[in-house]
């Protein structure tokens, strides 16, 4: 049972004229003391009976019969429909109000918290949509509604919890997309769809042409010249059908949060912007996402079932408080990928790393071509230059507007702690380098087209 604010108005309008009226009739000496707590109770009893009335008057809640609508996946920061179906199956009318109770990172936008209010008589269904708008990635999940039937006087409500459980999936939201069209027409650059033909080591053969002002002379081919009567020059294409690797570090370094998202989020953006661009060039993307333990693994996908899968895969990826495993990375590698290919590491260069990663990297690059990505955080750069400028973003002096504050020891330490960190990646990416790995360490916005840049470069190179 629940009451509702008509319950409480009722109650306050009728307990005054209750109390007030006995007792003027007391006063004027026409009764005795216990005339106020009779009009009292007297009108106790009849918001007891009003309630009692109203209560039986209302259609049951376990009339009802709720199921969900199935509901596909969304992209992070887009909007999405869940609809209910409610079926009156009993014999009363059932008006009242359901709350759809999702959680607050689903983002319910319409209606308000997820309340909505509904009339259904015997034998009818309402259709009952809420509007989802997540903020946060992953699986978002509501186990029941709550259904509150009124009677007709309002005053109270029967109320029932059903279980209703539900789930959307909220993808990656894939922003780097925009970098896509670029890193594609420089793919056709170098796959000689414009007018650009290259050649180098780890290139194929593509075909024949005539020569024209400005070829190299060692692309002639004398045997197909002799043939023709005139020049003849082989072009070159990279190797397609290469083995590209992405391996996602989901261990505590991951969990670190850089802006609004944790670094995990910019690996994965990153990630599928070097997939797009792999996937068209025709090399085959596999992914690994692991720590002590694999979280999440593709396989064998080809377009345009690859990017679904991806983004599937990595939607309910959450970073994992413990360290990573690499000893054991390193044979879940040699096991998916035993022949030369491209291995991406998306991982944190943190000093962790060189106690767990640069003992293995060796043996990784004396294989694979390696690339190391690392998200950096923007904000370092910033509290490094707090030691010149007397504290973050011009906080001023007491004296008047415009006046910066004189640096304090909070600021000094605040930068030098920066600074300390900004050498520490720098000496760590130089031992990775020595290993042979390429590395690619940038701010969350630039690392998905530095990435997709560097896979480009090692394929114009020949280095796949």
């Amino acid at each position: 049972m629940v009451l509702t604010g008509r319950w409480v108005l009722l109650v306050a309008v009728g307990a005054l004229p209750a109390a007030l009226v006995p007792a003027l009739v007391h006063a004027g000496g026409g009764g005795s003391g216990w005339l106020p707590w009779a009009g009292v109770l007297g009108w106790a009893v009849v918001v007891v009976g009003l309630t009692a009335l109203d209560l039986l008057l209302a259609g049951s809640p376990r009339s009802l019969s709720v199921r969900r609508e199935e509901t596909g996946p969304v992209r992070l920061g887009e909007r999405t429909a869940v609809p209910l179906v409610v079926e009156n199956t009993g014999a009363r009318r059932v008006r009242g109000a359901l709350r759809d109770a999702w959680g607050p990172s689903a983002g319910v936008v319409v209606p308000a918290a997820g309340r909505h209010r509904f009339d259904a008589p015997p034998g009818e269904r309402r259709r009952l949509v809420t509007e989802l708008e997540p903020v946060r990635r992953g699986d978002r999940e509501v186990a029941a509604v709550v259904v509150r039937s009124r009677g007709p006087l309002g005053v109270a409500a029967r109320q029932r919890t059903l279980p209703v459980p539900g789930r959307v999936r909220v993808l990656p939201p894939f922003s780097s997309r925009r970098h896509l069209p670029a890193a594609l027409e420089r793919l056709r650059t170098l796959d000689g769809s414009a007018s650009v033909q290259v050649r180098g080591q780890g290139t194929e053969f593509d075909s024949l042409r005539e020569w024209v002002d400005g070829d190299d002379a060692r692309s002639v081919d004398w045997r197909a010249t002799a043939r023709r009567g005139s020049l003849v020059v082989r072009t070159w294409r990279p190797e397609r059908d290469r083995r590209v690797l992405v391996v996602l570090d989901t261990s505590r370094t991951s969990a670190a949060r850089i802006g609004d998202a944790p670094r995990l989020d910019a690996a994965m953006d990153a990630a599928l912007l070097l997939a797009a661009v792999a996937a068209t060039a025709g090399d085959r993307v596999d992914l690994l996402a692991a720590d002590r333990t694999v979280r999440a693994a593709v396989t064998s996908q080809r377009p345009p079932a690859l990017m679904p899968a991806l983004v599937q895969a990595m939607a309910p990826l959450e970073p994992a408080l413990v360290e990573a495993d690499w000893p054991a990375l390193v044979a879940q590698v040699r096991r998916r990928m035993p022949h030369r290919g491209l291995l991406v590491l998306l991982t944190p260069l943190e000093p962790a790393a060189e106690a767990g990663l640069l003992p293995v990297l060796s043996s990784l690059t004396a294989l694979h071509a390696v690339v190391v990505a690392s998200v950096a955080d923007p904000a370092l750069d910033a509290m490094a230059s707090e030691r010149g400028e007397g504290g973050a973003a011009g906080r001023q002096r007491p004296g008047g507007p415009g006046r910066r504050r004189a640096p304090d020891a909070a600021d000094a330490y605040t930068a030098a702690a920066a600074e300390r960190t900004r050498l520490e990646r720098a000496a760590l990416t130089a031992l990775v380098r020595r290993t042979g790995a390429v590395v690619v360490d940038a701010d969350p916005d630039l690392l998905p087209s530095r990435l997709a840049d560097a896979y480009l470069s090692l394929k114009a190179a020949g280095r796949l």
